[in-house]
């Protein structure tokens, strides 16, 4: 049995603004989501700018159904409750509570990368200072980042497979591909799928600092600047994407709008580094063309390339290897841009809100530019979009992300054609 699998829904919670309409006009105006750091001194860090959810109210949605009244808003950590209003928006946007499906067939696979973190250091605070008996009972069933899925499920009533995928920063494309082949392959009709992350303490960004993985930049417009010779790091992000996935006749069949068909999938390992992408781009090159093979198209086929492009010397060199590998004479036709040079790198979550850009580039016929790039490098040496947005036919699109520990997953989407 194989079959075929269409996005219907969106919702979204970013640096650029709660919900699609809001994150989508800023993405074509080419607007920042990048600001500077006030949750915290940045002395001590020395890193200034993050991509940061600023106009999210949780009052907005106390008593509003699908989502948490002030009292269950207590005991969710951030980063679920950013995953529970991406999801009720992606369901209104699909115009269907899908109740006329099975609730077994309905899943939700939702991603996180770190999870409740800041809870975590919160708490071990009050541990150090008042002992064990003065931690939340509450701090387990915050913290662990499979309870974003939970809670989706637990005010949806969907009950079919449900699980968190954690590969770093591949953890929501990963989420959406295994979601993608449920669905083709029978075991469930429709699913929630995407990510979500929130991290706002110095303690993460120390971590990160000092792998050397931040930029300390303090220009917001030259922070994140992917594949540009001057890149020094990334900026850390938040925020959470869910897309409804629902089997293509199933939607045909109430009128869904349909943004564009999911159509392939690949996912490999580096075997290489912890860290460091494989220089010779190889493993991601194959999960690239495994998601080409199996829509069922070729490089040339592909308009656009969605980038993993997090603004580091080591991913966008390796990545620029890796797509030459994969498209060879067609690298240099196909247009390639970062979402993340507007709203820096949402970690477990940013695949998830890159594959909601790739959805709309197919629906509207627009390709966003990677802002900020201006000194070009010998190495990364392919069409970046550094010129502008792009108003074209786009049939086809990959969006890649590339995670720590090797973890590679690219998705393919497409226009349907019935």
């Amino acid at each position: 049995m194989s079959r075929r699998v269409v996005i219907t829904g969106l919702g979204a919670v970013t640096p650029l603004g709660t919900g699609v309409e809001k994150f989508w006009a800023g993405i074509k105006e080419n607007k920042l989501g990048i600001s500077y750091i006030d949750m915290f001194g940045t002395e001590r860090t020395g890193v200034k700018v993050a991509g940061i959810v600023r106009d999210f109210n949780e009052e907005d949605y106390y008593g509003v159904e699908g989502c948490f009244e002030k009292k269950e808003a207590r005991h969710m950590d951030t980063f679920t409750k950013y995953a529970v209003i991406a999801a009720h928006e992606a369901l209104t946007d699909a115009g269907t509570d899908l109740k006329d499906l099975d609730p077994y067939r309905v899943g939700v696979l939702v991603g996180s990368g770190i999870g409740g973190v800041d809870l975590t250091l919160s708490e071990y605070e009050k541990y150090l200072e008042k002992g064990p008996s003065r931690v939340s009972a509450f701090y387990i069933p915050m913290m662990i980042s499979n309870m974003a899925a939970g809670t989706i499920s637990m005010k949806t009533g969907f009950r079919g497979a449900n699980f968190d995928i954690t590969t770093a920063c591949a953890s929501s494309t990963h989420s959406i591909g295994e979601a993608f082949r449920k669905i083709k392959d029978g075991y469930l009709d429709a699913c929630l799928a995407g990510g979500t992350e929130s991290t706002r303490v110095e303690f993460t960004f120390g971590g990160f600092s000092n792998m050397k993985a931040l930029t300390k930049c303090d220009d917001l417009t030259r922070a994140s600047i992917p594949f540009d010779k001057e890149r020094s790091g990334f900026v850390l992000g938040e925020g959470s994407a869910v897309l409804v996935l629902e089997e293509y006749e199933h939607a045909k069949a109430r009128g869904a709008k349909i943004y564009a068909e999911l159509a392939g999938y690949g996912a490999t390992c580096d075997g290489y580094h912890m860290t460091s992408p494989m220089p010779s781009g190889e493993a991601a090159a194959k999960g690239m063309e495994l998601a080409m093979q199996e829509a069922g198209l070729r490089p040339a086929d592909i308009d656009y390339i969605n980038a993993h492009g997090t603004s580091t010397g080591l991913n966008d060199k390796y990545e620029t290897a890796a797509i030459k590998l994969a498209f060879g004479e067609e690298a240099r036709r196909v247009k390639i841009s970062s979402t993340k040079s507007m709203i820096g790198h949402l970690l477990g979550a940013a695949g998830a809100v890159e594959a909601v850009v790739c959805a709309k580039s197919v629906e509207e016929g627009f390709i966003h530019a990677t802002v900020g790039y201006k000194v070009p490098d010998e190495e990364c040496d392919l069409d970046y979009c550094g010129n502008g947005n792009i108003k074209q036919e786009v049939k086809a699109v990959l969006s890649n992300s590339l995670g720590f520990g090797g973890h590679n997953a690219t998705i393919c989407f497409k226009r349907v054609n019935d």
